[in-house]
């Protein structure tokens, strides 16, 4: 039987988990008020834009599940730095990408990366803390992402803004931190893994899951741009998706060990928190996207500059984050957060979507500190309702599906949202230069890749059109987050146990006599 980590070692792998979110994390939002920069110096379009930001969160959602599989039968300790490893891989191939095509490449392999960070990084911290205990580490796991995330864009601002730095080291600057973060984790993490030779992981289903869902992100980010809504490749697409998804979920019936296991969905804990966590997902990385492109575009501000302006929602998510973890470990009630937090978020979309390019700048801010809030409430505490829920032979499982749906949330959003901004700004253009009596000369395409060369009036009128189209995207947000509140809702509260998950699964197998948990 493996000892157990003392509190101690536990702090310290718990500091290294962190450090090693805060890369991941960072990654997903640091390149945000850079890529602006970087598709004019290489070139880029706008759906090459959102393409930069989806080829990540595509493939950190197709992956997630397999870790989380991995994490119920083999070292958590290897897996953490193996996706650390292949994190940082694909960090320097991004850094020195020479064309769009070879950076969305590259960001596709931080995503492989970033899939089993974000969901081993959990898994991990429930195996070590109890849910009880983990209201007092949600403040803090809670900041560290929301300041990962949010800050991103300021760093990455910054770093664009530096002369001897430039856009590229938006990637390289993760890697050695990435790195320190491996050898933390070698030194501190202890926890042992349960060998189960005759089970393995249903790489068909994973494949399956990957393959649709991609097909689907595919359709909504190309329709309505490189094939009409209506054409024969648009349902080909969408039906690709449906058939493959459907085929999934017969493999994953099937299997003696699926990827997702369908039976957690009986729970109707887990299935509302699913749910929830979509909406979630498009808060987390939606706003931070559009918000560096609508400060940089349409309201002019350097890299810097709008980084600062997402401050006020990175401060309201680490004040609520740390206040709802504290009263939670203190009173073991947590429900009643999650509602807070859903309705918070959902009033600080609503008010969002009511920006243009002329919106008050303080206003703005005010607005962003509102959906904080509610994002620092809702994010690790739904996590928790789940883990709390869960058998413990399932935890990783289950816990990697709701950050599966999180993600998935987030390159759907990204993905839908930046579709529909796309389609919006080139009406809102068409619009505005109709009304001031200008055509287009001949070959001259009014976009976000031409922006510097366009002559001023035209450039003006796009710059509008960025500023109020912005809008549309968080009215979509403010309906979908709506729609996370009424889950939650639903949502019955439960005591929070006060073992951690380690704890519950030796009990478990010393009553089921099952196979011997070894050290690793």
């Amino acid at each position: 039987m493996a000892p157990t980590m003392t509190h101690r070692e536990r702090l310290e792998a718990f500091a290294a988990i962190m450090l090693g979110m805060f890369v991941a994390f960072l990654s997903s939002t640091i390149v945000s008020n850079a890529l602006p920069t970087i598709i004019r110096d290489l070139h880029g379009s706008q759906d090459q834009y959102t393409w930069i930001v989806v080829a990540t969160l595509l493939a950190a959602t197709a992956t997630t599940p397999i870790w989380g599989k991995l994490a119920d039968r083999t070292s958590k300790k290897l897996l953490v730095q193996l996706s650390l490893v292949i994190f940082t891989l694909g960090s320097v191939l991004a850094g020195l990408s020479q064309t769009v095509p070879q950076l969305i490449g590259a960001r596709a392999v931080q995503g492989l990366g970033l899939g089993g960070i974000q969901a081993l990084a959990i898994i991990v911290i429930a195996a070590m803390f109890s849910p009880r205990e983990r209201g007092r580490y949600q403040g803090p796991m809670a900041v560290v992402m929301s300041v990962a995330t949010i800050s991103g864009p300021l760093i990455g601002g910054i770093v664009v803004d530096t002369p001897w730095l430039g856009w590229r080291w938006t990637f390289f600057l993760g890697v050695p931190l990435a790195l320190i973060a491996v050898v933390v984790v070698q030194r501190t993490l202890n926890l042992p893994v349960i060998r189960k030779p005759d089970t393995h992981v249903d790489y068909l289903g994973a494949a399956l899951i990957a393959a649709g869902v991609s097909a689907l992100l595919i359709w909504v980010t190309l329709a309505g741009k490189q094939f009409a809504w209506g054409s024969t490749t648009s349902y080909a697409l969408a039906a690709a998706g449906v058939v493959v998804l459907a085929l999934a979920l017969v493999v994953e019936m099937r299997s003696p060990d699926p990827i997702i296991p369908l039976r957690v969905f009986r729970e109707r804990t887990i299935t509302l928190a699913t749910l929830a966590s979509i909406a979630v997902g498009i808060a987390l990385f939606g706003a931070s996207v559009f918000l560096g492109q609508y400060f940089q575009i349409a309201r002019g501000y350097s890299p810097t500059t709008a980084g600062l302006l997402t401050m006020p929602m990175m401060v309201g998510s680490m004040i609520s984050a740390i206040i709802s973890g504290q009263l939670i470990t203190r009173t073991g009630k947590w429900k009643r957060y999650l509602v807070t937090g859903a309705a918070t978020m959902t009033v600080g979309f609503m008010l969002l979507s009511t920006l243009d390019h002329t919106t008050d700048i303080r206003l703005a801010g005010v607005y962003l500190f509102i959906l904080g809030i509610g994002m620092g409430m809702t994010m690790q505490n739904l996590v928790l309702a789940v883990q709390n829920t869960v058998n413990p032979r399932d935890l990783g499982a289950a816990s990697a599906t709701v950050t599966f749906f999180r993600s998935l949330g987030g390159a759907a959003g990204v993905s839908v949202l930046g579709a529909v901004l796309s389609t919006h700004i080139v009406n809102l253009t068409d619009s505005g230069l109709r009304a001031l009596g200008i055509d287009l000369p001949a070959g001259v395409n009014a976009g976000i890749g031409s922006l510097n060369e366009l002559p001023e009036p035209i450039a003006e009128v796009v710059r509008a059109a960025y500023g109020d189209g912005t809008a549309r995207i968080f009215l979509i947000s403010a309906v979908l987050a709506l729609g996370s509140l009424i889950a939650i809702g639903f949502i019955r509260e439960t005591v929070l146990r006060t073992q951690t998950g380690d704890e519950q699964l030796r009990e478990e197998l010393r009553e089921q006599r099952e196979p011997e948990v070894v050290p690793v």
